[in-house]
């Protein structure tokens, strides 16, 4: 083999994607679940670091606590709200700083994430009150809405706020140098020589898709390829977000019980 043979190059021999994944191969998942704190002086009551891939982001749930206003109450159930945000040097292509509250961009991906989060929360458990999630996108490298989502219905099953089911999201999209390959979990690079590419949140217990954003025009029969690949990436991510809530759940528990072990990094 030649020694200007480049990385690149030889994932392409192999038939793998640029970070040397199969086409239905998802990144690797981390999750880490409290105590975090994504404002300085405020507890959160649950919160959420994950990384998929190189992509990460913070996740702070508050609440549920008395609305601030008597306006923003409602009378039968919460009110849900999501602010989200990223670093400056969250991207490689764009170091600026962005404001949360004109950005569109930034803006669309915080109501996204609350009508997700208002289809899964069991808002009539708590009337009269306010949830507020705070979410702070750390590393961009493809894929931050999905991060986002998924960070933030962790945060919500570690503040122990009632859900109906977890809602997972993933992205999918057609390869751009083969127009009948569908790709699942885009990173920053294929999201950029994507053709067409879909950002899909489903409820996998119950099958329901709950938001599905694509921002390119595609045909019917490729948008139901692309959306089934999403889907199925959900179903990976529900598996490995549910074993984060187990292990949790586990550490919790022996730590009220006294059998938990500190260890000193």
């Amino acid at each position: 083999m030649s020694s200007s043979l480049r990385r690149h190059d030889v994932l392409s021999l192999a038939h793998l994607r640029t970070d040397g994944r199969k086409p239905h191969e998802i990144r690797r998942i981390q999750i880490q679940l409290g105590p975090l704190s994504c404002s300085v002086g405020a507890t959160a009551s649950g919160s959420c670091l994950l990384r998929m891939g190189l992509t990460t982001v913070l996740a702070c749930v508050y609440g549920p606590n008395d609305c601030p206003r008597r306006d923003e109450e409602l009378v039968d159930q919460a009110v849900v709200s999501v602010q989200c945000r990223a670093a400056p040097y969250a991207t490689q292509f764009d170091r600026r700083y962005v404001n949360p509250a004109s950005d569109k961009k930034l803006l669309e991906h915080s109501h996204l994430i609350q009508k997700a989060m208002e289809a899964t929360v069991i808002r009539n458990v708590y009337p009269r009150s306010k949830i507020h999630v705070e979410v702070y996108i750390i590393a961009d490298d493809g894929g931050r809405l999905s991060a986002a989502m998924n960070a933030t219905t962790c945060a919500l099953m570690d503040a122990g706020i009632a859900i109906k089911d977890l809602v997972c999201s993933c992205s999918a999209g057609v390869a751009a140098s083969d127009e009948s390959l569908v790709l699942v979990d885009l990173n920053a690079e294929e999201l950029r020589a994507a053709t067409s590419h879909l950002t899909t949140a489903v409820l996998p217990q119950r099958g329901t898709v709950v938001s599905s954003q694509c921002e390119s025009r595609v045909s019917i029969d490729i948008y139901e390829k692309v959306l089934k690949t999403a889907m199925e990436g959900c179903q990976e991510l529900f598996e490995i977000m549910s074993e984060a809530a187990r292990e949790r759940a586990a550490q919790m528990l022996a730590s009220r019980t006294g059998k938990c072990e500190v260890k000193l990094v």
